[in-house]
C-alpha cells in the first residue's frame, strides 16, 4: 500500500500564516504528495516541498507566482492508478466540466481519478465516470469553514479516500 497526502489551496501568506501541524505531519508520513495548487508564496512552496519526503507533485494555482514554473496540468500513477491533477481556475459555473474534460484529455487510464482544488470544498463523488477528488484548503482559507486534506491509500488498484481534519 502507498499513502498519497492531497493537499490544496494553502494560500500562505494572503490568507493564512502557516499550515497546520496536523497536515505537516501528514505530508511527513506520505509516500507521495500531491499539492493541487494556490500555494501562494514561494515560502509556502518551499514548506510543502521540504515536508515531502517521497514524491511530490504539484500544480499551478490562479494564486500562483508564475515564477515558481509550476505546471497548470500533471499525471502520476500511484502503483496501478493514475491521478489527473489541476487546479481547477475559473468560475465556479463550468467548474466541474472543466476539470472534467481536463481529466479525461490527460488520463491513459480510463479509471483515472481527477484531483482539483480552487473551490476550498471538500469533494469525492463520481461524475460521469470520473471519481473527482477535491480536499478542500489545508489551512482553512476562506471560503472554506475548516483546514482540510485527504489521504489516499492505493493497494492492488483500489483507492481508499479519507478527509482529515483538525
Amino acid at each position: 500500500m502507498r499513502r498519497v497526502a492531497l493537499v490544496s489551496d494553502t494560500h500562505i501568506p494572503s490568507r493564512a500564516s502557516e499550515l497546520p501541524a496536523f497536515v505537516e505531519q501528514e505530508l511527513e508520513d506520505a509516500d507521495v504528495v500531491v499539492h493541487a495548487g494556490d500555494f501562494d508564496s514561494a515560502d509556502a512552496y518551499d514548506r510543502v516541498a521540504s515536508l515531502a519526503d517521497g514524491e511530490f507533485v504539484a500544480v499551478r494555482g490562479n494564486m500562483d507566482p508564475r515564477d515558481l514554473g509550476l505546471p497548470p496540468v500533471e499525471t502520476l500513477w500511484v502503483g496501478d492508478r493514475q491521478f489527473v491533477v489541476v487546479h481547477g481556475t475559473g468560475s465556479l459555473d463550468g467548474y466541474e466540466q472543466r476539470v472534467l474534460e481536463t481529466v479525461r484529455e490527460e488520463r491513459d487510464d480510463p479509471d483515472a481519478v481527477g484531483v482539483s482544488g480552487h473551490t476550498h470544498a471538500v469533494r469525492d463523488e463520481v461524475v460521469d465516470g470520473v471519481r473527482l477528488l477535491n480536499p478542500g484548503s489545508a489551512t482553512g482559507a476562506s471560503p472554506a469553514d475548516e483546514a482540510t486534506m485527504m489521504t489516499v491509500d492505493v493497494a492492488d488498484g483500489d483507492v481508499e479516500v479519507a478527509v482529515v481534519r483538525e
